[in-house]
């Protein structure tokens, strides 16, 4: 059975282009012991993908030239020497932008399609949603009357970030790239206020949606947005570190806000994070995500394309800011 894989062809200067990948067919080889055959129906494009297409140290490594991009696919498995799983079970997996792989049967976790959509393995029960929970509970600790600040809030992370804080009784703000998207917040998922990052006067929209200075901070984006959000932080604020996607694309530095000093000067505590640093306590988030989600208390978005000749295209879109939710790219129904 031959498959596709997207792989990286070169490391990109600056902003990614259908240059960078090089799609190539492959063939799989025959299972042995222990293997399943797992045919994609939804593959995952996400914006800390960008990073690993750097040569760099980070928190995770670098994709090599010439392999397959790995990231979060939801599959069928098609063929099976597994005493685990059977033709037809509908797993989670790892390997990326594929359209088959075989996989190890320890290498997949099954999906249970009567709890909820099965793409919701993928956002708000899955990476993000997990993000979103111990990013804003373990370190920005919200309590019941303080300002909560969100940039990309109406991303797949951002916005489940925002009705949790609610969920516990802050005042929550969320920062995003259009109107439409502020409205979203506020009318769909009952944000306190929003603002548009693009308008002229953004920093007056964004003193005026937190009269009481900012608490805490779930900055996913970096660059000049957080650079005015760091500016009002109050007494003793936190700051989770989630992503820095305005950065991701720079060729120099980025000269930003003396942060140690407001830092200093406020008592207020930053720390970045993964949600792999909560790996042993994902059971606990996916239960109080699953439960909020059946509760009506969180609703989700997702931006879904359709081909995996569009894979590439979808991932560009994350850096255009045209997606509402978790993007996800449809390969088999």
């Amino acid at each position: 059975m031959n498959s596709k894989r997207i792989v990286l062809a070169v490391r990109p200067k600056g902003l990614p282009s259908k240059d960078t990948f090089r799609e190539e067919t492959f063939e799989l080889q025959p299972l042995i012991d222990g293997q399943v055959v797992v045919e994609s129906m939804y593959i995952s494009v996400d914006p800390y993908m960008r990073g690993r297409l750097n040569d760099q140290k980070s928190y995770v490594a670098p994709y090599e030239i010439g392999t397959a991009i790995t990231g979060g696919v939801i599959g069928r498995i098609i063929e099976s020497k597994s005493v685990k799983y059977q033709v037809g079970d509908i797993v989670l997996a790892g390997y990326g932008w594929q359209t088959h792989s075989v996989e190890m049967d320890e290498q997949v976790r099954l999906i249970d399609p009567s709890i909820a959509p099965v793409t919701t393995a993928l956002g708000v029960l899955g990476m993000t949603g997990l993000t979103a929970y111990f990013g804003l509970l373990d370190i920005g600790k919200p309590q019941k009357g303080e300002t909560i600040v969100v940039s990309a809030a109406a991303g797949a992370v951002g916005m489940i970030v925002g009705q949790i804080a609610k969920i516990h009784g802050a005042h929550v703000v969320g920062i995003a790239g259009s109107q439409a998207k502020c409205e979203y917040l506020t009318k769909q998922l009952h944000f306190d206020a929003s603002v548009n990052y693009r308008d002229a006067s953004f920093k007056e929209l964004l003193q005026g949606a937190c009269p009481n200075g900012v608490d805490v901070y779930f900055d996913n984006v970096g660059g000049d947005v957080s650079d005015v959000v760091l500016r009002m932080i109050n007494r003793g604020a936190r700051i989770a570190v989630c992503g820095q996607i305005a950065h991701y694309n720079e060729e120099k530095p980025h000269i930003s806000t003396p942060i140690p000093s407001l830092l200093l000067i406020n008592s207020a505590m930053m720390q970045g994070f993964t949600v792999g640093n909560y790996a042993t306590r994902f059971e606990e988030g996916i239960a109080a995500l699953a439960t909020w989600l059946a509760q009506g208390k969180l609703k989700y978005e997702e931006t879904i394309t359709n081909g995996f000749d569009y894979v590439i295209d979808s991932f560009l879109m994350l850096f255009k800011g045209e997606n509402t939710g978790k993007l996800l790219v449809k390969v088999n129904d």
